[in-house]
């Protein structure tokens, strides 16, 4: 747990320390932070590099991705069974590897979805187009790239102050809108503008650091990870509602907000914990000094946390990033998407689970209610499928536009930010995240609606 702050203003440090923290959070957040055009795209730097390896190793990343979870099977099993000094002496490889009994069953699941779909083994409902082949072509070899640059370059973002400052800054916004740090906004800046990925990232190791509680994590993860500018554009296009740009992102902008008032002050994610990663309790002191302006303090403070790093350590924290979310994560988003894509194409599970929807959707006035209730609850299996349902199958476009904006503020998708949210240390399980994507449903839907008939 970071240590106090102390409550008096040292003597003005060094230019070369301000420096320190000026340079390397500029070029966070240059990397992380500044969208930029290409190929008539709006995008983050981070994000394009991400795309640019993506494209080079195109024909190599299933590959790769399934040779990454064996190895992390072998070790977990080595670490279970052997427990050889190697990696009980060192913790984090003990972290990496020794875990609990749920989630070596899952890693193994996912190797061998992995491998059936690499060779097109076994039942074709498993590795088909729409199911393991859609994780392990499509969304895999993002999560790959993603996590190099990501991983390797967060510590820019977290280490050298920016963090400090801006949680100074926003904390009397954040603390009362959203009883969360003012560190937090840097977690949805970084989604909104990259990828809900990269918000999970950053979350995971703030809570790690004990930066946040456990509530603050959970809250975070699941409230804060938003869906990327680029990814909701992909979603109405899907819809064939191009057009509607504006009055769509107000919409899902509205629903969002008042999911993130709402939900941190209800269960679950309410009785989560105040205590830290490390089972120490209370929160960073986030109080300003008296006859100091905040804008002074959250400098100091900057200052102060970057003074404390070393660039010599810059890449090795970056590895170790990268190497704790390909090996804790790949094998849980393989296993648990592949299995909530796998019941979702091949099951009427979630014509079922939808069917209570149609009442609701009734009520608010919603065209084909019948059709769209489906889309209401499929969305936990993958993000694109409501849409791609909604635009197959619903001729009236005030839905499809229900459709689009309910699903990209929904967020838990098991395919990647939820199976993501369970491979990380938030503490967050799956009946939370199975509870949270119907409470955000729930809570977005009549906004939803409400905005469709002012427009339509």
């Amino acid at each position: 747990m970071k240590s106090p702050q102390t409550q008096t203003l040292p003597q003005t440090p060094p230019v070369m320390n301000y420096l320190k923290f000026i340079i390397p959070s500029l070029i966070g957040i240059i990397l992380f932070m500044v969208p930029i055009e290409f190929e008539g795209k709006m995008t983050i730097p981070v994000a394009l590099l991400a795309n640019w390896l993506q494209e080079q190793l195109a024909d190599f990343l299933p590959a790769i991705a399934t040779g990454l979870m064996l190895v992390t099977v072998l070790f977990t099993l080595i670490a279970k069974w052997v427990r050889p000094a190697f990696i009980m002496d060192r913790p984090f490889f003990k972290n990496l590897f020794d875990v609990k009994p749920l989630w070596v069953v899952t890693r193994v699941l996912g190797s061998v979805f992995a491998v059936l779909t690499l060779f097109h083994w076994g039942p074709e409902w498993i590795w088909s187009e729409n199911t393991g082949a859609m994780l392990l072509t499509s969304l895999i070899p993002v999560l790959i790239t993603v996590f190099i640059f990501a991983g390797l370059f967060m510590p820019l973002l977290m280490d050298f102050g920016l963090l400090e400052m801006v949680g100074t800054l926003f904390t009397r916004l954040m603390r009362p809108l959203f009883t969360l740090p003012g560190r937090a906004s840097i977690d949805c800046l970084a989604s909104w503008l990259g990828d809900g990925t990269v918000g999970v990232l950053l979350t995971n190791k703030q809570y790690e650091d004990g930066f946040y509680t456990k509530r603050e994590a959970a809250v975070i993860g699941t409230t804060f990870s938003v869906v990327s500018i680029t990814f909701t554009i992909v979603v109405l296009e899907q819809v064939k509602l191009g057009h509607l740009f504006g009055p769509y992102y107000l919409t899902i902008a509205l629903a969002g907000f008042a999911a993130a008032i709402i939900l941190p002050r209800i269960p679950p994610l309410s009785r989560k914990a105040d205590t830290n990663y490390d089972g120490s309790t209370g929160s960073l002191n986030e109080t300003v000094p008296a006859n100091t302006s905040i804008w002074k303090w959250g400098i100091q403070q900057a200052v102060d946390r970057a003074n404390e790093n070393r660039f010599s350590r810059l890449f090795i924290n970056g590895m170790k990033n990268v190497l704790d979310m390909w090996i804790g994560v790949l094998p849980i988003v393989m296993a648990l998407g592949t299995s909530a894509v796998i019941i979702a194409e091949y099951t009427p599970v979630f014509k079922w689970l939808g069917a209570p929807f149609v009442p609701l959707l009734s009520l608010l006035q919603i065209p084909e209610a019948s059709e769209a209730a489906q889309t209401m609850v499929v969305g936990f299996a993958d993000m694109f499928l409501p849409a791609v349902i909604g635009s197959g199958i619903i001729e009236s476009e005030m839905t499809r536009f229900v459709i689009a904006c309910v699903s990209v503020n929904q967020l838990i998708y098991m395919s990647e930010v939820g199976g993501l949210l369970l491979g990380s240390k938030v503490p967050v399980n799956f009946k939370d995240l199975l509870i949270i994507f119907l409470l955000r449903t729930l809570i977005s839907l009549p906004i939803v609606a409400l905005m469709a008939h002012l427009i339509f």
